[in-house]
């Protein structure tokens, strides 16, 4: 797995890089598809804050956690991606599992547990998506009252969503092909 390991206002030494590498390559016995790992170490007064990236199959695991130690982040975030490591591990097992006669012979009689059932998308939504800039589109957000906003960027011609993060601030997301 090739590990990518960055400093936001933080130096990587050659302790913490080795560290991360064998913290995170631990997540291998878990997963046998991972190729890549993005961690990004930062530094903020006190706060030594670790985000961690994942792509494998599709989906991506993000983990990111904060604390008064940079190896006791590193520690603590990766605690958290075992524990997504499991959850996905579980959702697949119980996808394998649902093309069993137990959930054929169950949905033909109409009832299914409630353990296994999974969330289902109850209302769908279509809206015109006009170009406008960045600030435009995070002025109509607030507008709205919503959380995230879906636009077409003037500037990319690309449908990108902005939103509000945890600390006032606002994100953008752009799609990658």
């Amino acid at each position: 797995m090739n590990i990518i390991v960055r400093g936001k206002q933080v130096e990587v030494t050659n302790a913490l890089r080795q560290h991360v590498e064998k913290r995170v390559g631990k997540l291998e016995r878990y997963l046998d598809k991972l190729d890549e790992a993005q961690v990004t170490l930062s530094v903020e007064r006190d706060r030594h804050k670790v985000e961690v990236t994942i792509p494998v199959d599709g989906i991506i695991l993000r983990g990111e956690e904060v604390s008064g130690d940079m190896y006791g982040s590193v520690d603590m975030v990766i605690e958290k991606l075992e524990r997504q490591i499991q959850k996905y591990k579980t959702k697949l097992s119980k996808k394998i599992r649902s093309n069993s006669l137990r959930e054929f012979v169950a949905q033909s009689v109409g009832q299914v547990s409630e353990e296994e059932e999974e969330p289902q998308v109850l209302k769908t939504k279509r809206f015109a998506i006009k170009p406008m800039p960045i600030d435009e589109a995070i002025m109509q957000m607030n507008l709205l009252g919503h959380n995230f906003f879906v636009f077409s960027n003037a500037e990319t011609d690309e449908v990108n969503v902005v939103y509000q993060r945890k600390d006032g601030n606002y994100g953008l997301i752009e799609p990658e092909f």
